[in-house]
Parts: structure tokens; sequence; C-alpha cells
């Protein structure tokens, strides 16, 4: 059963999102985007000033096709107070499925909306 969370937008990032989530009172810095599974994106998704607080930096890749939920419950559920989670999420499905696990909007698609006659 998914644990419930609240989740707060604090900046964009190229083809990203940093949130603020709480679970159970706790707090916790999240880092989420479209990005290729390696770790040299995480030095560029996260500040240094992160790496030189108390706790720890997870990551996880997330794949199109992936059960995102069941990732992102497993890596929130090993989390200690100050721990940031960076989700890389390798392609445009598992990215809309992380942002909804984590109680934000999907990503606008680009779409054509003219249904000119």
């Amino acid at each position: 059963m998914p644990m419930p969370l609240e989740s707060r937008l604090i900046s964009h990032l190229d083809r990203g999102l940093v949130l603020d989530i709480t679970l159970e009172d706790l707090s916790f810095r999240v880092y989420v985007a479209q990005r290729e599974a390696d770790v040299e994106q995480v030095a560029e998704l996260v500040p240094a000033e992160q790496f030189q607080r108390d706790g720890d930096v997870h990551v996880a890749a997330i794949h199109d096709g992936d059960d995102a939920s069941e990732q992102i419950q497993d890596v929130l559920f090993n989390l200690n107070p100050g721990d940031a989670i960076v989700f890389l999420c390798t392609g445009p499905q598992a990215y809309a499925e992380a942002l909804a696990e984590l109680g934000q909007p999907g990503p606008a698609s680009p779409r054509a909306d003219s249904n000119a006659t």
C-alpha cells in the first residue's frame, strides 16, 4: 500500500523538478528528471550543498515499463531524516509515472489540439 505523502514543487530543472516531500512528518528533497541512468547525471542535478548536509543521497533509475510506484515506495521506505533522493527516469512514461507517484501533475505532452476542417 503506498505511503501517503505531501509534495511541494521547489524549482524546475532541465527536464525535471525539485520537490520537497513530507512523509510521516519527515521532509525530504527529491530530484526527479528525465535523464539517462548515469551517475554523472546526479552531479548535474544535485547542488554540492546537498552532499555536504547530513543524510545520504539515494539514486534510483526508473525505466519505461518499470513499476515506478513500487520502485519509489521502496526508496521512500528506506529513508532517514536529512536524506535526499534522485530519480533518473529514462523515458517519458517513467517520468510521468514518477511525477504522478510523487503527487505532481505529469509533464505537458505536445499534441495538436486543432480540429480544423
